[in-house]
């Protein structure tokens, strides 16, 4: 949900003189490959950094399957430790605006989980081979798959909500890839949204940003605890943000934006809505720090709300911010609006108070990671982890 508990991050990058650049790397072998769009976002888990990519080959038509890589790097010096070749599976794409390399990879320390758009999941050993592959099946996502695993406990789970009333909530096994259970979705259309696992009463919920409005699932069985009926769609490919006791989401694609208190039981729509908004376009998630929730939409902008009643506090241009990254907070009161294109640090506050403005020169839509004091970036060539020198 954009929280971070780093503190003292640096709030200045890059520039001539590669500012707090402790290295960075090339993502791809060669300059010559026909990149997919690659807006999977790096994570770090010890001394790994993983990052999902795809490309075709030098003098392959992008209307074949490209190649699927999961590299693994040392976060130390950004050494190149292993990369994993993933068999596409049966989708082949022919509209390429989502492209196949949206899905954030997913780790537990055991294994590392990959979701490509051609419909195939993988869980890859920390010795860089393939320990299971399963392919997604049916697969009518809406031009592409925009959703990433999640890992709840031993399983694996993959929100596939489609278009034709097919619908469904899938847990993998961690260990084998065997399906443990599918709680289907009928009357779920498509999305491209991730859930997000929160705790609300005590309990885990699986917070879902479903086409038909938010909604709190049970992630051991994918059972619907609530949920808030909406004629506008959301969740399109904003994951859910909980904050003070509420939930909000949007659809991303510009419409209504909602909050919810999500303690409630089944058809919570006239009772436990809050508030709804007009939220313009933007595929990144918001952030909630303390009273406010903060939103990058389009175009170029960001948007301050009282999370108690969606009051607008403050709208500002961010000139060239990538309104497709998601948004970092952390506990010393900064929000980092950041990739590896141009970048934003602000004071987490009512007012807008602008920190630094960085850029890295390799614009892409990945969401950083943060771990260990330092950050690392996704950019359309290179990996770039940036920290404290």
């Amino acid at each position: 949900m954009g929280i971070s508990d780093e503190k003292d991050l640096p709030i200045q990058w890059g520039g001539p003189k590669k500012t707090n650049v402790l290295w960075k790397v090339p993502l791809f072998d060669s300059d010559k490959v026909h990149r997919d769009q690659n807006q999977s976002s790096p994570i770090v888990w010890g001394e790994r950094v993983f990052a999902t990519t795809s490309h075709w080959p030098e003098g392959v038509s992008q209307k074949e399957y490209p190649e699927h890589h999961v590299t693994c790097f040392h976060k130390d010096d950004g050494k190149k430790l292993w990369d994993c070749k993933i068999p596409p599976g049966p989708w082949l794409l022919t509209d390429l605006r989502g492209g196949y390399t949206a899905p954030t990879p997913a780790c537990d320390g055991k294994r590392v989980y990959v979701l490509f758009g051609s419909s195939v999941l993988a869980a890859v050993g920390f010795d860089g081979k393939i320990v299971w592959r399963k392919e997604i099946k049916p697969h009518n996502f809406d031009v592409a798959i925009g959703t990433s695993p999640v890992v709840h406990q031993e399983t694996v789970l993959v929100l596939a909500d489609l278009l034709g009333n097919q619908s469904r909530l899938l847990a993998f096994d961690a260990k084998s890839g065997d399906l443990r259970w599918e709680q289907k979705r009928p009357k779920a259309d498509w999305t491209h949204s991730t859930p997000v696992l929160a705790k609300v009463n005590g309990k885990l919920q699986l917070l879902v940003g479903s086409a038909n409005g938010p909604q709190g699932l049970d992630p051991t069985s994918g059972k619907v605890l609530w949920w808030c009926q909406t004629k506008e769609r959301t969740g399109d490919t904003v994951s859910p943000v909980l904050g003070s006791g509420l939930i909000y989401c949007d659809s991303g694609r510009g419409g209504m934006g909602i909050a919810v208190d999500p303690t409630g039981e089944g058809d919570v729509s006239k009772t436990h809505r809050k508030w709804t908004v007009q939220m313009s376009e933007g595929f990144s998630s918001p952030v909630i720090v303390g009273d406010y929730l903060f939103r990058l939409h389009n175009p170029s902008l960001i948007s301050c709300l009282k999370l108690a009643d969606g009051a607008q506090v403050f709208k500002a241009r961010l000139e060239g911010v990538e309104t497709a990254a998601s948004p970092t907070a952390t506990p010393d009161g900064r929000i980092y609006c950041a990739s590896a294109g141009k970048s934003y640090v602000l004071a987490a506050g009512p007012k807008l108070e602008i920190l630094a403005v960085n850029d890295l020169g390799d614009p892409s839509r990945a969401t950083p990671a943060v771990a260990g004091g330092r950050i690392y970036f996704k950019g359309s060539r290179f990996l770039f982890c940036v920290g404290k020198k």
